[in-house]
């Protein structure tokens, strides 16, 4: 059975992604590299740095040297190094959330984004932002930062982290026809929202791991 790598800058995200492998992609098996200094780097240096894109680099090469035949990066902060690094991998690599903005550009022109972190809501603005392009679509990109969420979220105040992402989704749903979540984990804040049940809320990684399969069948 061909073999297929995560690496995750979350290590819980492993439970989420193996049951979704094991139902999207049957006949392959899965396997996990978590490294949470990837993030925490990217965060403390406000953007990628070329010494955090060599390190991606380096687990991506090890991911293949592991008998990986293909690799999703599931963090979206570093979606950019992915795309640089592809033409230098020798197996199919992805950025979970390519899917979830090609639905985005397929149902939508006035798309908002909703991140806790900076360095994560630009990747996936640039991202829709070409996927648009690429379609032949305008769309009108509408950015959100909820500020402190992240901060709330790192020190275990679920509850404080959500409220923010809560009224981040509220004041984007005013204003556009689809929110794209920067993060899966700002998922769960909204799975009690209903004041706005017309703006839907799109999450990469079951998005993400589907469109990763529809390019793995065509290889």
């Amino acid at each position: 059975m061909p073999s297929l790598a995560f690496i995750h800058t979350v290590p819980d995200l492993a439970a989420t992604f193996r049951p979704l492998a094991a139902a999207i992609l049957p006949d392959w098996t899965s396997f996990n590299i978590a490294d949470e200094s990837l993030l925490k780097n990217t965060i403390r240096d406000g953007a990628l740095s070329v010494k955090t894109m060599q390190r991606l680099s380096q687990y991506i090469f090890l991911a293949t040297e592991g008998g990986a035949d293909a690799i999703v990066v599931t963090c979206s902060t570093l979606g950019g190094a992915v795309d640089l690094i592809r033409p230098l991998s020798s197996v199919p690599l992805f950025r979970i959330d390519r899917g979830m903005a090609v639905e985005a550009v397929r149902r939508a022109k006035r798309i908002g984004v909703l991140a806790t972190l900076p360095t994560t809501l630009e990747p996936t603005r640039a991202l829709l932002e070409e996927t648009a392009a690429t379609a032949g679509k305008g769309c009108e990109i509408t950015s959100r930062l909820c500020e402190g969420a992240f901060e709330r979220l790192a020190t275990g105040d679920r509850t404080g982290h959500d409220r923010l992402v809560i009224d981040g989704y509220r004041d984007l749903a005013a204003s556009v026809e689809l929110v794209v979540l920067a993060q899966a984990s700002m998922a769960q804040a909204l799975s009690s929202v209903n004041e706005a049940p017309d703006v839907p809320v799109l999450t990469s990684p079951q998005l993400g791991m589907a469109h990763v399969a529809g390019l793995l069948a065509v290889l």
